[in-house]
């Protein structure tokens, strides 16, 4: 039955109900009496609750509705509104709940089509780095070096303090280039990887150590890649944000999935809002249909935890 005759007939129920009374032996004295008007007034209390109660009950699907709009985020795909009564009300929340299943389809493949962009510029950007700038600046050290060798002394000392510094920018380069196109992840495989990105994490002021288990299902290439850009995203917003002096990196295979943790003992995120680097995470997560859980540590600190589900190694 249409939502708008529901409302109608409970609310004739009420109002008929009422008039039988009046037409019945219910009787009005005038004045009214004390008795009379208190009976009155309990009969409209009466008839006010039981409207008030049909209605709740016959709108609670819509409530409940409501609430999952409001809460509902597309980066953190949840169980859907159970669908609940007649007619419209039933009908919007199937609706509703289809609407939710297209866009986050859409909005996970069009952030397949945006990641896959984006390495493709990462791989190209470090292309450039390690091509041209790369070669000019070792071109730019070969040429120092030889007019170093010629030069008087004073002037000597001066260029090998700039060859120093070149020699620095050009290490900083190669390092820029590893991290936007993982050559290793490519060449030896995820778990090298991994081991490689904690050392380059590991500093004077930062530890990071890793613990990765040696019976990894075999994981595709997105799963890998996603792997890889999830535990370096967490590094960097460790070494930038977090003062910490200790990272652990684990990744482990569980009955029905493998899951990457990386837990901090810094001062963790509190009621910060989520930056883009998070909001990354979470996309790349939707693309292979991982889950993303980002909150404090035990004993302190902040853990990020990615689980894969084994079922999507094929991807």
């Amino acid at each position: 039955m249409p939502l708008f005759w529901r409302i109608f007939l409970l609310n004739a129920v009420v109002l008929v109900t009422a008039t039988a009374l009046l037409l019945g032996p219910v009787t009005v004295s005038t004045p009214v009496l004390l008795t009379e008007a208190a009976i009155l007034t309990v009969g409209l209390a009466a008839m006010l609750i039981a409207n008030a109660l049909l209605l709740r009950i016959g709108l609670a699907p819509l409530q409940r509705l409501a609430r999952a709009m409001t809460t509902t985020d597309l980066l953190r795909p949840g169980a859907r509104p159970a669908v609940g009564g007649h007619g419209e009300v039933a009908d919007l929340i199937t609706t509703f709940n289809t609407m939710l299943d297209r866009l986050e389809a859409e909005r996970a493949t069009s952030a397949a089509r945006a990641l896959t962009a984006q390495e493709a510029e990462r791989h190209r950007i470090a292309q450039e780095l390690h091509d041209e700038i790369g070669q000019t600046l070792t071109a730019v050290l070969l040429d120092l070096k030889r007019v170093a060798n010629q030069a008087p002394e004073p002037v000597r000392e001066q260029l090998h303090q700039v060859q120093e510094t070149t020699r620095a920018s050009l290490d900083e380069i190669r390092r820029i280039a590893r991290r936007l196109r993982p050559g290793v992840l490519e060449e030896l495989g995820l778990t090298s990887a991994l081991k490689s990105l904690a050392t380059e994490f590991t500093g004077p002021t930062l530890s990071v150590r890793h613990d990765i288990a040696t019976d990894l299902p075999p994981l595709g290439e997105n799963a890998e890649l996603v792997l890889y850009r999830v535990a370096q995203e967490s590094l960097t917003n460790t070494a930038r944000h977090a003062a910490a002096t200790r990272v652990g990196l684990t990744l482990k295979r569980t009955p029905d999935a493998v899951e990457l943790r990386v837990r901090d003992n810094g001062k963790g995120i509190g009621g910060a809002p989520e930056g883009a680097g998070i909001s990354g995470m979470r996309e790349r997560a939707l693309l292979i249909s991982a889950d993303l859980g980002l909150g404090p540590a035990p004993g302190g600190g902040t853990e990020v935890r990615l689980t894969v589900p084994v079922r999507h190694r094929s991807q």
